[in-house]
């Protein structure tokens, strides 16, 4: 059109075997869209039921929704926020904490449903928008509550979808979730950090051969996209075999909070609903894309204390320092870990206590465009996330009060 601004071409970098790559390209070559699907933008819409509440167009509520069916007992309700627009569109899942000790996403949740985006004129004012969306802050509750990783029979959530009624509390929560909010969803995004002892680069995870999800992590807007199968029991594989579009977004470590890789999940969520032209805008776009897979553990191959030298996101060079271990038993002696060829670490270890056999970082090899992953990166030589830059758009001036303090002679007056 005469006058329209041409919009910048994202440089799309390959660091996937060739074999993979074809069968990504094939896959996406079969892909037809959907002409009609169940939620077109011509359909009638009315008012939706959800665990037995009316929400009206242009509408949004919090239904708790049980993640046990039991009578006697704790259910362990957990807070739906549903987001019923005003007209016809898809309806999204955005959710955090399967892993309960993993507070990126219930951060990244909670600034969503903040009264500055939800109220009128809002991002997600609803009466503004298309389809439906639930945001989830926090899936498992008994675990965020006890600073946990699992739920209290000690199994992994994120291992057990889709579930069963009848097995043990972990199967049957994920059956639950499964079918009251899962199993009806045109897409989800699944919040999570790393585990424990480690912190991860901000990523996507996404299987590039399924094309629904593809796309979806095209429309998140990261810099870096890893493509893996997704783990057996996992919810990404169960929606996925349901063709259903699921993408794990990682960023940050377990039981802290990182205000970067918290925003890259804020302004990921925002950018996959503009996309989809469920709320008004244009998304944001990242500086480039990286499609990337076989990245590797590096090991620890002694024993005893871990100093690591680089942060998770640094560009490495062949030969480059990672981390020294060196035992306090043995004055002297040190081991250097050190990178196996230019690529990115895009997880590092946060413990210090390692023993032979640990992981001490997961490494990206880059054996086509590390000269291009180089140009993005500040001078501590960290990957820059155009995301992170600048100050979260959920502060304010006005959110910070100035206090004046008066002048004192009293000498307990600094002190109070």
């Amino acid at each position: 059109m005469p006058g329209q601004k041409k919009r910048r071409v994202i440089k799309t970098a390959h660091e996937i075997p060739k074999r993979r790559k074809r069968a990504i390209e094939e896959a996406l070559a079969a892909h037809e869209p959907t002409n009609n699907p169940e939620w077109d933008r011509g359909a009638e819409w009315t008012s939706l039921r959800f665990m037995r509440k009316k929400i009206m167009p242009g509408t949004f509520r919090t239904v708790h929704v049980p993640l046990l069916n039991v009578s006697m007992g704790d259910q362990w309700p957990i807070p739906v926020t549903v987001f019923h627009g005003s007209r016809p569109g898809p309806t999204i899942n955005i959710l955090g904490a399967v892993h309960g000790d993993e507070l990126t996403g219930p951060s990244a949740c909670t600034h969503l449903l903040s009264t500055k985006f939800t109220e009128p004129g809002g991002v997600l004012d609803p009466a503004t928008m298309a389809g439906t969306v639930r945001i989830i802050p926090v899936v498992n509750l008994p675990g965020f509550r006890a600073k946990s990783r699992y739920l209290p029979d000690g199994r992994d959530l994120n291992r057990s979808f889709p579930g069963s009624a009848t097995s043990n509390t972990t199967r049957r929560v994920a059956h639950q979730l499964w079918t009251n909010l899962m199993d009806d969803a045109d897409a989800i995004i699944d919040f999570h950090t790393a585990a424990k002892g480690r912190s991860n680069m901000p990523q996507v995870r996404v299987n590039l051969a399924h094309p629904a999800s593809y796309l979806l992590a095209k429309a998140f807007g990261a810099e870096v996209v890893l493509d893996s199968e997704p783990p057996r029991g996992s919810l990404r594989r169960a929606a996925n075999e349901e063709g259903i579009p699921c993408i794990t977004y990682e960023g940050g470590a377990a039981d802290t909070l990182q205000q970067s890789a918290v925003e890259i999940a804020f302004q990921g969520a925002l950018n996959v609903l503009r996309s989809l032209k469920m709320i008004p805008g244009r998304p944001a776009r990242p500086a480039f894309r990286l499609l990337a897979s076989g990245s590797r553990w590096l090991r620890a191959s002694e024993g005893g204390l871990l100093d690591v030298f680089v942060r998770e996101g640094t560009m490495m060079r062949e030969g480059d320092i990672v981390a020294t271990i060196s035992d306090p038993g043995s004055p002297g002696m040190s081991v250097d870990i050190v990178a196996p060829e230019d690529g990115l670490m895009i997880s590092i270890a946060t413990n210090p206590f390692v023993t032979a056999g640990m992981p001490v970082g997961h490494f990206l090899p880059l054996n086509k465009h590390s000269a291009l992953v180089a140009r993005h990166v500040d001078e501590e030589g960290r990957l820059q996330m155009a995301a992170a830059k600048g100050d979260p758009i959920w502060r304010e001036e006005q959110d910070v009060e100035e206090v004046t303090v008066e002048e004192s002679t009293s000498e307990e007056a600094e002190w109070v």
